[in-house]
């Protein structure tokens, strides 16, 4: 067989996917890739219904729907401030990873570096690596994930073509501060780089924090491109709709590149989901008070199991600390890999480990996720207690 390309022997496959597989094999209840076990919004399943007979059935506009490109830009413009034109500045994709591998295709060449937040979601770095790009990391330090400034600059230095900032932050709940920001905004205009943000969980932020668009902030519209995607807003993950904003020049080139990659986003599910980019303020109030809800219920769930972790800022997600598991000797030299694989088969409950997300050697974390029902967290919780046995 003729050699394969030297980029896919550079990074594995997903872990996270690989943990839903492996929980899927044993029965496990599921916290580690971050998906509803509930319904999406009756409004965005009854329009479904109607697609489904009444159409479309067949290619929309390749870079998305004009009904649904319309709703996005109302929907977001109140958000980055600004009038969204949708004929130039907004691109559908086939879910937020497409619309972030097509962000970095279009702007980047062979050899230019991209500067990535560590811990990371797992498909930043290859996502860089598929177009040509080297990741930079720069560590988001724990507990509180900050970052050094001298050092982002320094990144900046060797000569970034861009910068991606995941905000909130997957896999941590960082929510990133309006000076943050602005400090990032500013290096990016100094050196002249991109930023590249991913704000899927721009509607769960926990008070009293805020969740700020990079694109907002004076001057950055023209060097921002927003990746997001309607898969936790509404609980669509399987629906794959997600999007591009930004300058018409750089939304031209990755028209270009979206073309070719997946064509289009599917037709019936556009049409559908545009009737949840018109709810009212109101549900996404609720959704924040729904996951503030969540968040807090399982947290003080993990306090009373005794099970050390973060405070998320926003995102579903939670990082756990299992440092005082692998110190016990019948756990001696097990990785989180490994730690996470053992806890699927024996006490039944799936989680993603940490070292997948950090750049750095950190093999003491492990990342679990609420969007559960609480019967569900209610029934993760309880196998999770069984972890008390082996720590006594």
């Amino acid at each position: 067989m003729a050699r394969l390309s030297d980029r896919v022997q550079t990074f594995t496959d997903s872990v996270i996917r690989r943990m839903t597989r492996i929980s899927d094999e044993y029965g496990a209840i599921n916290l580690s890739q971050g998906f509803p076990d509930f319904d999406p919004p009756i409004e965005l399943m009854d329009a479904l219904a109607k697609a489904a007979y009444a159409g479309p059935h067949q290619y929309s506009i390749t870079y998305g729907a004009k009904n649904f490109r319309d709703a996005l830009a109302v929907k977001q413009g109140k958000r980055i401030g600004r009038k969204i034109d949708p004929e130039t500045e907004i691109v559908v994709t086939c879910g937020g990873t497409e619309a972030m591998m097509c962000a970095m295709m279009t702007i980047c060449n062979p050899g230019d570096k991209v500067l990535v937040f560590s811990p990371f979601y797992e498909n930043y770095g290859a996502d860089a690596i598929l177009s040509g790009a080297d990741p930079v990391y720069i560590p988001l330090a724990p507990p509180a994930y900050e970052f050094d400034r001298v050092r982002l600059e320094e990144g900046f230095k060797q000569g970034a073509k861009a910068i991606i900032v995941c905000n909130p932050s997957n896999p941590c709940g960082k929510v990133f501060t309006r000076e943050e920001l602005t400090f990032i905004g500013n290096l990016a205009a100094k050196y002249d780089a991109f930023v590249v943000t991913d704000e899927v969980y721009e509607h769960m932020v926990y008070e009293p924090y805020e969740h700020i668009c990079m694109a907002s902030l004076p001057g950055m519209f023209e060097r921002t491109i927003t990746c997001n995607s309607l898969s936790k807003t509404y609980s669509i993950t399987r629906w794959r709709l997600g999007y591009m904003i930004g300058p018409s020049e750089v939304i031209e080139g990755a028209r270009k590149v979206h073309d070719f990659l997946t064509v289009g986003a599917a037709a019936p599910l556009q049409e559908a989901a545009a009737v949840g980019l018109s709810f009212p303020d109101s549900y996404y109030d609720n959704l924040r008070q729904l996951y503030t809800d969540k968040r807090n219920y399982f947290l003080a769930g993990l306090d009373r199991i005794g099970l050390k972790h973060n405070v998320p800022q926003g995102s579903y997600f939670v990082m756990v600390d299992i440092q005082e598991f692998l110190d016990r000797p019948e756990f001696a030299g097990m990785s989180d890999l490994q730690f996470c694989e053992w806890m699927i088969r024996e006490i039944g409950v799936a989680a993603v480990p940490g070292s997948s997300f950090f750049r750095e050697p950190i093999n003491n974390l492990i990342r679990l996720h609420f969007a559960r029902e609480k019967a569900t967290l209610d029934e993760a919780l309880r196998r999770l207690e069984r972890l008390n046995s082996y720590v006594k």
